[in-house]
């Protein structure tokens, strides 16, 4: 009979790879021993978990962003500059390459790009003509409030199968994650 407490398993010595029995901690009760994962594997247990519901309600999203896009022959990163540059309303090429993590020249091109479309525009800053400004016109910014719309609607669509606790309480969540994404 075990006596009762908590039991660290490990693998037999001729196991070379690693156990899954490993991290398991065993509670040993009397009559019934049992299993759960340590804090850090149920950690990534769940964050593997996490990553799976992410990425399918990012395909889920963006496929139907990916409609309303399409006319427009907007990409999703254009999109997203444009998004920033709606909240934003002019800023240099040196901060959208740095927003976008891309090199002010891959930045100009995607500025290019969404000029091309009528999207923005560039003009150089009045007190230093080596740096060029962008800005997004009327019509871009009616393309992010249109693309805005159709995701709040899809949200709703969500919101709607959650009792109003578990609205609240991923409104929380998702508000902290969005801060810890802006602070890095």
């Amino acid at each position: 009979m075990f006596k009762p407490g908590i039991n660290q398993f490990s693998c037999p010595e001729w196991v070379d790879r690693p156990c899954p029995l490993s991290s398991l901690l065993g509670l040993n009760t009397g009559m019934l021993t049992a299993f759960a994962l340590s804090p850090t594997d149920q950690i990534r247990a769940d964050a593997e978990r996490l990553s799976h519901i992410v990425l399918e309600m990012q395909r889920c999203f963006l496929l139907r962003l990916c409609k309303e896009l399409a006319p427009g022959n907007v990409s999703f990163v254009q999109f997203f500059l444009l998004a920033f540059l709606d909240q934003k309303e002019v800023l240099t090429m040196s901060a959208i390459a740095k927003k976008m993590g891309h090199t002010t020249a891959a930045a100009s091109g995607l500025v290019a790009r969404l000029e091309n479309l009528g999207y923005v525009v560039r003009s150089v800053a009045p007190d230093d003509r080596r740096k060029v400004m962008v800005c997004i016109t009327p019509k871009g910014s009616a393309l992010v409030r249109r693309i805005r719309e159709e995701m709040v609607g899809n949200l709703m669509k969500v919101l709607e199968h959650l009792t109003r606790d578990e609205q609240k309480a991923w409104l929380q969540i998702y508000t902290k994650i969005y801060d810890y994404c802006q602070s890095k």
